[in-house]
């Protein structure tokens, strides 16, 4: 059969399919940690995400759309793994339900499917979560590699929720030891491995850094985007910590707790909500991490990564308009 088509006549075995199941790879490492430090309340918070994703895909689909199936891409598998990686351990399931709705239903599928969405939609389902939900997103369970069947749950205040309340005087050289021994803030090892409390995905930068290796090895993401994020927080926080010798601006503590790490490898690299070209993504990414650093030091909110890429987002457009890759096969862009 004869194909008429318009140039250029290319064939890549790049496909969408196998650009998720990388993803889903580069994402297992921190979910084998999730579930190592926080046991069986971890591991059924990510397969209730997973599988609700899942099904609110199909559900949608199937019955409203009437259309062929499009679970078998792996991207609802990925959408239930970010959500999960954003939530805490001691997550109700039926909250967890309803946020894989509305990453789903309202943040991905009411814009025409994959690709179409304007917004990341674990993004979406973690910040309604957060604003409806404000006590269940904030009680985070504290690492127990011990008991992994939680026999004997207990919480404790986040790395970046303790230094928000620190006092503004507080000086690197004169209270960090005090800190450390009143509010036990973990040491850089620990939350470079994983031992502490936050969300399931967020905890350990080794499992985040070793899927984020893996997929720019794959070409699956560029560096551009997570190099730029976490050297803009890197370069503020340094400045500030360097001006004032004030702990809550520790850089490599913010580099390393929180959602950071994750935000910048796994969710600000998203094809479909964040901009197309080199230049566009290095505005982006610059975006993302002062709007990080504002939300953390300058609002209410201890952590800032899922606003500062939900309005990132929303610029991508106007980002794209002027800054768009070029035309292939000629000098113009």
């Amino acid at each position: 059969m004869l194909k008429v088509a318009t140039a250029p006549h290319m064939f890549s075995p790049l496909d969408t399919k196998r650009l998720m199941r990388d993803v889903v790879i580069a994402l297992m490492p921190a979910a084998v940690v999730a579930v190592f430090f926080f046991g069986l309340n971890a591991l059924t918070v990510i397969l209730t995400s997973v599988a609700a994703c899942v099904m609110w895909e199909y559900l949608f689909v199937h019955y409203l759309l009437k259309q062929k199936s499009t679970i078998n891409n792996y991207s609802a598998i990925i959408t239930g793994m970010l959500l999960a990686f954003n939530l805490p351990a001691t997550m109700p399931l039926w909250m967890v339900l309803i946020g894989a709705f509305m990453a789903i239903v309202v943040a991905k599928m009411a814009f025409g499917g994959l690709g179409k969405n304007i917004f990341n939609p674990a993004l979406v389902g973690r910040v309604f979560l957060f604003i409806s939900f404000p006590v269940q997103m904030t009680m985070w369970m504290k690492p127990n590699w011990h008991d992994f069947f939680n026999t004997d749950v207990q919480t404790a205040a986040t790395t970046l929720g303790i230094l928000k309340h620190l006092d503004a005087s507080s000086s690197a050289t004169s209270l960090t030891h005090e800190v450390e021994a009143v509010h036990d803030i973990p040491n850089y090892l620990q939350m470079f491995v994983g031992y502490t409390g936050g969300s399931l995905g967020e905890v350990s930068a080794l499992a985040l850094l070793v899927g984020g290796a893996y997929l720019l090895l794959r070409r699956v993401i560029t560096w551009h985007v997570p190099f730029y994020y976490l050297a803009t927080m890197l370069i503020l926080t340094s400045a500030m910590w360097l001006l004032t010798d004030d702990v809550r601006y520790e850089p490599l503590t913010h580099l390393l707790s929180g959602g950071l790490m994750l935000g910048a490898i796994f969710m600000a690299t998203d094809y479909a909500t964040s901009p197309m070209s080199v230049k566009g993504k290095i505005i982006f990414a610059i975006g993302c991490g002062l709007l990080t650093f504002i939300i953390r030091f300058y609002s209410a909110y201890p952590e800032g990564v899922s606003f500062a890429i939900l309005i990132m987002n929303a610029f991508v457009p106007l980002i794209d308009k002027f800054y768009y890759p070029r035309v292939y096969g000629t000098g113009r862009k």
